[in-house]
């Protein structure tokens, strides 16, 4: 099944936060395909927010590649930057294989740079600008 969310403007993101988070059921692995500033991060902060997640607590992993929140309920959440990702060997020396089998929400930027060790199982979802700076984001399950 294709889905298909609008985001019009910043002032509709969390709205469509919680409806991906709606639609996505029990998928758990999460690849946002994008082009740099396409709002991956920002997308992921709106997420963390319909969680629960510490504002506060939010950034880009891009350095760190990895950042893990906690849900108000007390669940992890890890949210994966691969930007600087340049051999597979550094996604499963921060222990990859282990957040995602941790049974955790996965948010995972920048997945290209990883694509051969992705499980089959993970939802791989494209984000689109158009020229009026509208994003949507598409995937099938």
């Amino acid at each position: 099944m294709k889905h298909e969310i609008v985001i019009k403007s910043l002032a509709g993101i969390d709205d469509a936060a919680r409806q991906f988070l709606k639609e996505i059921g029990q998928n758990k692995l999460v690849a946002l395909y994008a082009p740099m500033g396409a709002g991956k991060t920002t997308f992921t902060s709106a997420v963390c927010r319909c969680l629960g997640v510490a504002e506060d607590a939010v950034s880009s992993p891009t350095f760190a590649i990895v950042n893990e929140y906690k849900t108000a309920s007390g669940e992890p959440m890890f949210h994966f930057d691969f930007y600087r990702i340049t051999r597979i060997a550094e996604a499963l020396d921060i222990g990859f294989y282990d957040y995602i089998d941790s049974g955790a929400l996965c948010i995972m930027e920048w997945p290209e740079n990883i694509e051969e060790i992705l499980p089959e199982e993970t939802l791989k979802v494209y984000i689109h600008v158009s020229e009026d700076e509208t994003r949507t984001l598409t995937w099938e399950d």
